[in-house]
């Protein structure tokens, strides 16, 4: 979830998450946080789902119970659910919409789920995350063209996604990223289509932020 901001820039709200134990669970283990049902339908409940929602319950067992019931409630107040798991047939996946089951065999180190289980399940939630960042147009090819360029790493790559899909120089680039307030969509619809700031903006917020669909509205100004 942290990560799509700057890939994507991503509203905070688009990809949220919850864990058993909380945030303070990223740091110090609180195992027994997720045997509470109530602590799942209450955290989730928070989140407000709903039908313009789609939410992925993660346990590699299948049966953990503060997953179960976090996924139980957002289904039954709208949202799409998935279940992400290392098991079939589990509790996680009869609950849920639709399941994705990475069988990955024993554990190499016997119980410990962060290692196959763990590295499995990221990769899925990288597929998820940079599909549907893909299907909403902030993907053009296979460059970030919505990156937000925070940091000197982060501006040179918006630079160089600039000169790469226009085949503008490095120092138009820089300052067209510029003039476009640092947002790499505007510089890249002001490149591509020839248009100021004000034309590239009005594209992107009529194509709800699609890229490749605002170059188009963008060319027809």
């Amino acid at each position: 979830a942290s990560e799509c901001g700057p890939t994507f820039n991503t509203d905070p709200r688009t990809v949220q998450f919850i864990i058993a134990g909380g945030i303070k669970a990223l740091s110090a283990a609180t195992e027994a946080s997720e045997d509470s049902t109530e602590d799942g339908r209450v955290e989730m409940a928070k989140k407000k789902p709903g039908k313009n929602d789609v939410v992925v319950g993660i346990a590699s067992s299948g049966r953990t119970p503060f997953t179960v019931a976090a996924v139980e409630y957002a289904r039954r107040h709208g949202a799409r659910t998935i279940a992400l798991t290392c098991n079939r047939n589990s509790q996680l996946e009869r609950v849920a919409d639709f399941a994705i089951v990475t069988v990955v065999g024993p554990e190499v180190l016997a119980g410990s789920s962060r290692m196959k289980a763990g590295t499995a399940h990221k990769m899925v939630l990288n597929m998820l995350s940079t599909g549907a960042m893909t299907r909403l147009g902030y993907v053009y090819g296979n460059l970030m063209v919505n990156v937000l360029p925070r940091n000197e790493k982060l501006t040179q790559r918006a630079i160089g996604i600039l000169e790469r899909l226009t085949g503008a120089d490095r120092e138009t680039a820089g300052r067209t990223l510029a003039a476009a307030g640092n947002r790499t969509p505007v510089a890249l619809v002001m490149l591509a289509a020839g248009v100021t700031r004000a034309q590239a903006s009005a594209a992107l917020k009529k194509s709800g932020g699609h890229v490749r669909q605002a170059t188009s509205l963008a060319k027809r100004m």
